[in-house]
This record gives structure tokens, C-alpha cells and sequence, in this order.
């Protein structure tokens, strides 16, 4: 029989951590967005980064609450490696996607580039020179001079050497 004496601290202590995630939730969504606006950052992959920090956030929650509850950490560890083995395996074959979603965090927080910004991409082989129209999770889309649409992976973004080229000004001459 279920009795609220008995698991009192764990109640509580689950009220209480899920109180804190709410808050850190709030508060980390905030942060980024303010990061976000004064780098003038798109909306869309600002809600992207404080989705996987979401996720992230609701992982550690339920490791905590595990521990809260008493579960004894070898069978925690046991569940933890035969999942972690089975999403290797899985992810074995999708290592480029993980790939790609790490980079578009590192592209997102450290933004060398930005949407409208004309890139030189110096691959020996294919070098591609481009405006930059949209940047995703997994890809940048770029078009170039001719009007060719070029779909590049953000692992290769950040593998390659890119130079950012200014926009060119037409110098006239002006008269008064």
C-alpha cells in the first residue's frame, strides 16, 4: 500500500526539482533569445537550440528522479549501456546526422557567417562561391551567381576552409 510518510522525501524532492526545471527552462530560453536578438540571430534556429537544451534538460531530469527514487545504479547503469549500445549501433550508421546537428549549434553560437553573407568555400575540387540564404539544423542552403541552389551539409561547412567576401560597393562619383 502506497503511503505518503513513507515516500515523503521523495515527493518532495521531485516537486521540487521539477519546480527548478521549469524555472531553468524559463530562464535559459530567455538567455538565448537575448543572445539571439543582439546577434541578430534567426528566430527559427534560436528555437531549435532551446529545444535540444529542452531535451537535454528532460534527460538529466529523469537520471535525477531515478536516483531520487532509489533505484539501485547497477541496474542504472545496466539500462543506461544497453540503451547507449543500442542507440550507438543505430547511430553507427547516422553518425552524419549527429554530425550536422552539432555543427549547426557550433554555427548558431559562434555565427562566422550569417544569412545574406557571400561565401567562398576552397574545396580542391568543387569550390563553390555563394550568398548564404538559409541556414538549418542539418544544412545551409546557398545559391549561387547563376542561380544554382546548392545544398551544403554543416559538417562540411566547418571542415572547409571559407573566406566570407564583402559585399562589393560601386564607387561613383558624385556631383553637386
Amino acid at each position: 500500500m502506497f503511503s505518503f510518510k513513507e515516500y515523503s522525501r521523495e515527493i518532495i524532492a521531485t516537486i521540487i526539482l521539477i519546480g527548478v526545471l521549469i524555472v531553468l527552462r524559463i530562464v535559459i530560453a530567455k538567455l538565448i533569445r537575448r543572445f539571439a536578438a543582439t546577434s541578430q540571430l534567426f528566430e527559427h534556429r534560436t528555437n531549435l537550440v532551446i529545444k535540444y537544451i529542452n531535451i537535454l534538460m528532460n534527460i538529466l531530469l529523469v537520471t535525477i528522479l531515478i536516483i531520487i527514487w532509489g533505484v539501485q545504479t547497477e541496474d542504472i547503469f545496466i539500462t543506461i549501456s544497453s540503451i547507449a549500445t543500442v542507440i550507438g549501433v543505430a547511430m553507427f550508421a547516422q553518425w552524419s546526422i549527429l554530425s550536422n546537428i552539432t555543427s549547426g549549434m557550433v554555427l548558431f553560437f559562434s555565427f562566422p557567417f550569417r544569412i545574406g553573407d557571400t561565401i567562398k568555400i576552397h574545396d580542391k575540387d568543387f569550390p563553390i562561391e555563394a550568398e548564404i540564404e538559409d541556414i538549418n539544423t542539418f544544412h545551409v542552403s546557398l545559391k549561387t551567381k547563376e542561380g544554382e541552389k546548392i545544398i551544403f551539409p554543416n559538417n562540411l561547412l566547418l571542415q572547409k576552409g571559407i573566406s566570407i567576401i564583402p559585399a562589393k560597393h560601386e564607387e561613383r562619383e558624385f556631383f553637386d
